[in-house]
This record gives structure tokens, sequence and C-alpha cells, in this order.
């Protein structure tokens, strides 16, 4: 960690790795955002709303964490650390957008899975293909061997 000058006692609060984590995140979320927007297979009405600002971060734990064969709202909602009542909310919205439904869980006829519309899995393609170029872009910004040590210390970070 650098040193603190004696002018500026509180700047390890925002020169430290988590600070730094952060704003990585938010960057490379935002590029994805953007380029989901403007992904040629994205539904007009989903591209129009990623656009406006819409479909946020919170959405995105939907493309994140849900499965394609679909998923039970409770399980959804503990993949992406939110509460039951959190998930069915972003749930209604995007079943709103058309880029999920809920159907009879076949496993348990008592139970409901949120499933991917076909929009919703052109929008699932067009997250992949963003990521994909957002990481990209990330290996020309700071070099293929450092993006590379940056995946595998984070990945081993968040299995601990």
């Amino acid at each position: 960690m650098a040193m603190q000058s004696p002018l500026q006692p509180d700047a390890w609060r925002t020169n430290h790795v988590g600070h730094w984590l952060r704003l990585a995140l938010e960057r490379f979320d935002a590029r994805v955002q953007g380029l989901m927007a403007s992904h040629p297979a994205v539904p007009l009405g989903l591209a129009n709303l990623a656009a406006r600002g819409q479909i946020g971060a919170a959405h995105i734990h939907i493309t994140r964490h849900l499965e394609l064969q679909g998923t039970r709202l409770t399980a959804l909602a503990a993949r992406a650390g939110m509460t039951k009542q959190a998930m069915a909310t972003l749930v209604s919205q995007c079943e709103a957008w058309g880029m999920v439904e809920r159907s009879d869980d076949p496993a348990d006829a008592r139970a409901r899975r949120i499933c991917f519309t076909a929009a919703g899995l052109a929008w699932v393609q067009a997250y992949q293909d963003a990521v994909a170029q957002a990481h990209l872009e990330l290996e020309q910004a700071v070099g293929s061997e450092v993006a590379t040590v940056i995946a595998l210390g984070l990945e081993a970070y968040a299995g601990q």
C-alpha cells in the first residue's frame, strides 16, 4: 500500500484494493450494459430499456443466475445474494418486459419456475457477447498477462 502523506491522513479510505475492485466492477458492468443496449440480437424493447438505464446492475443478477432450464425464485434469490422479496420484484419487472416468464415446475406441482423467454435468451446471448468484448478491452488496456493474473487472483480470493 502507498505511504500516506501527513497532509492526507484519510487517503487509505480510497487507496485500497476494495476501492479499486468496486470502481473496476462499475466500469466493467457499465461497459457490458452499453454493449448490450446496442447489440443487434437484443429485442428493440429491451435495447431501449438498457440504453435509457432502466435495466440496471440488479437486473443483471437475473441474467447471471437464472439457469437456462429455469430456476425457482428462492434459489435464484439465494444465488444472487438477495432476499426473496427483492428478487420477486426484479422478476416481475423482467416478466413485464418480456424477458422471463413463470411456469409450473414439473418436479413439484406446488412450485413455479422462472424461465427465460425467447427475448430473454437473446438477452443472455448478448450478455455473453458483451462480457467477452469487455474482457477483451480489459486485456487491451492492461495486457493479456496482467488480465490473466487479475482473473486468477480474483477467482482464488473469491473462492476462499
